[in-house]
């Protein structure tokens, strides 16, 4: 593993940084490969409860090094996995944890795609966005921007922002709700934090099924989504984090979840 791609938890929340600020953190092959190894090592890690994604020196993601694409001809170059293996197009939705993006700087192309990924996006006063792939004749890379975006925004704004390839400012994102909130860059992350302790707040088997049930929700109808929410609030009556928020609410005391 090289320094491309940072990890390090403190207090239950899992914080994964892009490091590469020579190259406004553009990913390679190699970044890639472990950036979905650790959103999957996030995801296993009995320790966090929350991850937040972010970028180091004042940039998110400039989207894929088109210096390292072009070693590959188009005309031989393979996909990263098949249609069936989601957890290497989509790393961050397939993290079982609650995700917060702080963006700092420009997300562009990929990384645009990867704040659409994170449950939740904040960004500083400098971030931008723009989903710039017909620019390079292609469609948004890792699928988010197609099917997700125009969830995230409309589909009329969305078109807009995948057919122009225009940048849009942080302020703009916020006004397409696209962000939840946009801070000044020294106040970011710990924003970012103090919604990551928020969240802790609640039962992580909840969130396990809460993310599960609103990603598949979207792209199912409403019978097949009631069966998964019977699953899934079947499932919670007999968990001890249930048990435990019932408890803890008569008692008059904080939760301590255990997961379980």
């Amino acid at each position: 593993m090289s320094n491309w791609i940072l990890y390090e938890v403190s207090d239950h929340i899992a914080t994964v940084t892009i490091n590469r600020p020579e190259k406004k953190n553009a990913m390679s092959y190699q970044m890639l490969a472990e950036f979905i190894e650790t959103m999957a090592r996030a995801s296993a890690d009995e320790d966090a409860r929350v991850v937040i994604l972010t970028g180091i020196d004042g940039s998110f993601c400039a989207g894929t090094d088109l210096a390292d694409l072009a070693t590959i001809p188009g005309e031989s170059r393979g996909l990263r996995g098949s249609a069936e293996e989601r957890s290497k197009w989509w790393p961050i939705i397939a993290c079982r944890k609650p995700t917060i993006c702080a963006i700092d700087g420009p997300a562009v192309g990929m990384g645009a795609e990867f704040t659409s990924q994170c449950d939740i996006r904040i960004a500083s006063t400098r971030a931008r966005f723009a989903w710039n792939f017909a620019h390079r004749g292609l469609v948004p890379d890792t699928g988010a921007g197609s099917w997700l975006l125009p969830k995230l925004v409309g589909v009329s704004q969305a078109f807009w922002l995948l057919y122009s390839g225009e940048f849009i400012s942080a302020r703009e994102a916020h006004e397409l709700k696209y962000v939840s909130a946009v801070f000044e860059p020294e106040e970011l992350l710990e924003q970012a934090r103090s919604m990551a302790k928020t969240i802790m707040q609640g039962s992580p088997f909840s969130h396990d099924r809460i993310k599960s049930l609103v990603y598949e929700g979207l792209g199912i109808d409403v019978s097949e989504h009631m069966e998964h929410h019977t699953k899934a609030l079947a499932e919670c009556f007999k968990s001890e984090d249930h048990k435990e928020g019932v408890a803890s609410f008569l008692e008059r005391r904080p939760a301590s979840f255990s997961g379980r």
